[in-house]
């Protein structure tokens, strides 16, 4: 798109900012049966309850927010909301810094994110691995801002567009004209580490009579953990005490010395941690600040809100011991023998840090007609930003010319959108009026890859063999016999001499962003829907949406969806839907290209994922990717008795054309070693400089088709045991069980197959009991996890680790002291539980490594913490 139509697009959104956000529906007030709160996702106009709502809806109030401890939002959906899940990846690239989450076993980007009801924008990562997922980042959005939020579990790509497949999760924002809160919380795990500091708080103030801005701003500082053991494997063991020390590492490497590298291996990791290669939680700050204001004209209303955060993390990459292909012997120009244990003599672990900005404004204006039109115009910005530094490594094919500490690049994703939004009820004489809404979107996107320092992916003199033509056929040169007479103990007739040694280009762990792949992919789309619903009778109400959207890049796509309630008592009524779905590649997944190192048979190599529309992975075999397609089926029944409620969705989601990383092709230069030569050859021929050293190759792809089953079960429970007390409980079980449908050998192994099936639980489970009496109150909290498993080699004989369940407790109790203050202390993983060791045997678990670090179940331990908040 030109740039003064962007810059047209932007102004418009500023000028529709100066003043505010007009607050969404009230939630009912705590006493109200919970059953009678309205929300409004997944509505068009009029708002429903949740009990009449016929798709379903999880709405949590300010109140429960503040009852989970955690700081990170993320983590407060995986606490209240069990299909909602979320792991902590150490060693994962750019995932170390941005979280990605699943809903329903979909990954982040095939759930739609709100905030006021208007869409989010998305994060600069794409997740290398796997599905490539690129979402919004939940964590940016600070949780002592929100109001409510609301989970719809459903399919709405109909109603909101692309991405809409396993549901919506719409924030609402604090609209308070007045009021201060102030909330400081600090705590840390029963080991000893991973200490916490929270500073939070919101201000109401009004804007004349007839509006507010509601400001809330969150300081959070988290000092890393170390869940680890010493680096001892196979090939290498960094534990002087064991007998096997310091194992089959290669002791002709230049610059080894038994003394110096024990007293190098402290110096090896750079983080925290008495290990050359920590497993834990990363060290991590940041400050997010966001806004909501309103003013009421008259005849309408203008609203902005907006946000503005930092965060920084760092992370390590797998540790480099002598002779594992990154420390090597070099020949040098002189002839002399350098490797980069003259830098680190124990041997290194790259440290890698991470910064994201993220910053956005929305802004607009709406009103209703006497008649009853309502009309809502608006337009958004976001910016999303990801600066990455690398420390502690070299660029080995520089040899002694290489820097330790690199910019390998930065990532940014931004959006601009403009959205006009209306409806109208028409008397056709049914139980109620039919609401009619339509619609229009534009939006502009845009990724962009920064290219990074010329020394994070310069392919140096050592990226080939024999850089300074000491060597021909095996004889020297004269440049060769001249360093042989200074002492050099060159061996041309010795294919294994240091002269023929190739190592890796670019910043080891994470090479930079060189300018033939940094650059920018930009895309628009335009959209267009309808939306009917209407009580039919006084007992069945139906909805029907249709959307139309066209993509600059691909073709344009038409979804639908129908959805119904039926109340056949009072107190209970059937309800289900059925539509259809999609979700665009996004930019990111189109246009990212990245080289590192990951460890695909256990042992680190330099992979390299590129565009699957580019020439690379087009050598490749890959092909341009291709929207995914959903067919989303829900039915459940919803009933109430007296202070009693039960709730009971089974769905089904049919997914199409799945975004995926193919399983990681083997490269080599070996011309005996078939298809890795193969591949080899493709990567020359496409031109990738240093394709020598790239041990293998992924792209994205349509790769596959799956099925997805679940039932989501809520129960709540309101009595009084006694005067003056009031309790309540709250239980939330998911079941999800994501399938393959068809064959999918081509693409992946048998081992990527079993684990895409069977890696997660099946079953997660939340229940809460809250008491209150007088000025005190008490939270308890389980949270369970079904069991699941791991495989090598497919899931044969003995390869098959199963992971038992366990349930995690919660506890908090508060004081409200006086009618301003509150003290609170509190536990999460009260018991200390941890998820089952991961078995070495199934070879996920090196380096180190004690549990699973992917896992959905926590692997901390027990945490605790003290918190007190003042409300004035």
């Amino acid at each position: 798109m030109p740039n003064s139509i962007k810059t047209l697009l932007l102004g418009s959104v500023l000028a529709a900012s100066f003043s505010g956000y007009a607050s969404a529906q009230d939630a009912e007030t705590d006493d109200e049966a919970v059953q009678e709160t309205v929300v409004i996702t997944g509505a068009r106009g009029q708002p429903r309850s949740i009990a009449d709502s016929p798709v379903p809806i999880d709405v949590f109030s300010e109140e429960t927010i503040k009852g989970v401890s955690y700081v990170d939002t993320n983590d407060v959906l995986k606490t209240l909301v069990p299909s909602y899940s979320l792991s902590r990846q150490p060693i994962s690239d750019g995932g170390t810094f941005i979280r990605p989450a699943s809903l329903r076993g979909m990954p982040t980007d095939k759930t739609l994110v709100l905030v006021n009801s208007k869409r989010r924008h998305r994060a600069a990562l794409v997740s290398i691995g796997g599905s490539g997922t690129q979402g919004p980042d939940v964590a940016t959005i600070p949780s002592t801002a929100l109001k409510a939020v609301e989970v719809l579990r459903d399919g709405a790509a109909a109603q909101y567009g692309s991405d809409a497949i396993a549901g919506v999760i719409n924030f609402i924002l604090k609209d308070n004209a007045e009021g201060v809160t102030l909330t400081a919380q600090t705590g840390q795990y029963y080991e000893g580490d991973g200490t916490e500091y929270i500073l939070a708080g919101n201000i109401g103030l009004p804007i004349g009579q007839d509006g507010f801005l509601s400001i809330s701003g969150e300081y959070s500082d988290a000092e890393a953990t170390s869940r680890s053991v010493p680096y001892c494997e196979a090939w290498a063991c960094t534990d002087v005490n064991d007998p096997s020390f310091p194992g089959p590492i290669d002791t002709t490497i230049a610059g080894y010395d038994p003394d110096a590298y024990i007293a190098g291996l402290s110096a090896a990791n750079i983080g925290f941690g008495d290990v050359v290669q920590p497993w834990g939680q990363p060290e991590a700050s940041g400050f997010r600040l966001f806004y909501n204001a309103g003013y009421d004209l008259g005849f309408g209303e203008l609203y902005s809100f907006g946000n503005y955060s930092t965060s920084e993390a760092d992370g390590s990459f797998f540790y480099r011991f002598p002779g594992n292909g990154t420390i090597e012997n070099l020949r040098l120009e002189d002839g002399s023998l350098w490797s980069p244990l003259f830098f680190f003599p124990g041997g290194f672990t790259p440290r890698f840090f991470g910064e994201v900005i993220d910053y956005s404004v929305v802004g607009g204006i709406k009103g209703e007609t006497e008649g009853g039109f309502t009309w809502d115009l608006s337009g958004r910005y976001g910016h999303n930003e990801i600066q990455y530094t690398l420390k502690n490594t070299v660029n080995p094919s520089l040899g002694d010319m290489s820097p330790t500490s690199f910019h390998p690049g930065d990532l940014i994703n931004e959006e601009i959108q403009l959205q006009a939004d209306f409806t109208q009820s028409f008397d056709t004489g049914l139980a109620s009026p039919l609401l009619f809404g339509f619609g229009l979107s534009y939006l502009d996107e845009s990724y962009e890859l920064v290219g990074g320092d010329a020394a994070s992916y310069a392919a140096g003199p050592y990226a080939g063999q024999d850089p300074w033509g000491f060597c021909n056929a095996g004889a020297p040169t004269a440049a060769g016999l001249a360093v042989m007479a200074g002492g050099s103990s060159l061996d041309c007739s010795d294919p294994n001499d240091a002269v023929y040694t190739v190592v890796g280009v670019g910043s080891n762990g994470f090479p930079g962003y060189s300018p033939e792949f940094s650059g920018e992919y930009t895309r628009d789309s335009y959209a267009a829907y309808v939306d009917l619903s209407a009580d039919i009778t006084d007992a069945l109400f139906l909805q029907g949406a249709m959307r139309f959207e066209d993509y600059s890049d691909f073709d344009s796509e038409l979804v639908w969806k129908v959805a119904g309630r039926y109340e056949f008592t009072p107190g209970f009524a059937m309800r289900g839907s059925v539509g259809t779905g999609f979700r665009a590649p996004t930019p990111g997944q189109q246009g990212t290209t990245n080289v590192s190192t990951r460890l695909p048979n256990g042992f680190p190599v330099a992979t390299g994922l590129f565009p699957a529309s580019g020439p690379v992975a087009q050598a490749l075999g890959a092909e341009p990717l291709d929207p995914e397609k959903s067919t989303n089926y829900t039915l459940g029944f919803t009933s109430n008795w007296d202070s009693f409620s039960l709730t009971v969705d089974a769905y089904q989601i049919d997914l199409e054309d799945r975004v995926n990383a193919i399983s990681t092709q083997d490269v080599s230069t070996d011309p005996t070693s078939g298809a890795a030569y193969d591949n080899y050859l493709a990567l020359v021929d496409a031109g990738v400089a240093g394709a020598e050293s790239i041990g293998g190759v992924f792209y994205f792809t349509n790769a596959f088709d799956t099925t997805t089953k679940g039932v989501d079960i809520v129960g709540t429970y309101a009595t009084s045991f006694y005067a003056g007390a009031d309790t309540s409980f709250i239980a939330s079980l998911n079941y999800n069980k994501t399938e393959f449908d068809g064959d999918v050998d081509a693409l992946f192994n048998a081992e990527d197959q079993f684990d895409f099936e069977n890696g997660t639980p099946k079953w997660r489970g939340a229940f809460t009991v809250t008491h209150a009496f007088g000025p005190f109150s008490v939270l308890g909290r389980a949270n369970y996890y079904g069991k699941y498993e791991n495989s090598d080699s497919g899931g044969a004989a003995g390869l098959i680790q199963e992971f038992d369940p366990v349930v995690m407790f919660d506890v908090e109790g508060s004081w409200q002291a006086t009618d301003a203050v509150k003290l609170s202390v509190g536990a999460r993983n009260l018991f200390d539980e941890y998820p089952d060791e991961a078995d070495p045997a199934i070879g996920d678990s090196c380096c180190g490594r004690i549990y699973r670090s992917d896992s959905e179940v926590d692997w901390q331990g027990g945490f605790y913490y003290a918190k007190v908040t003042a409300e004035f």
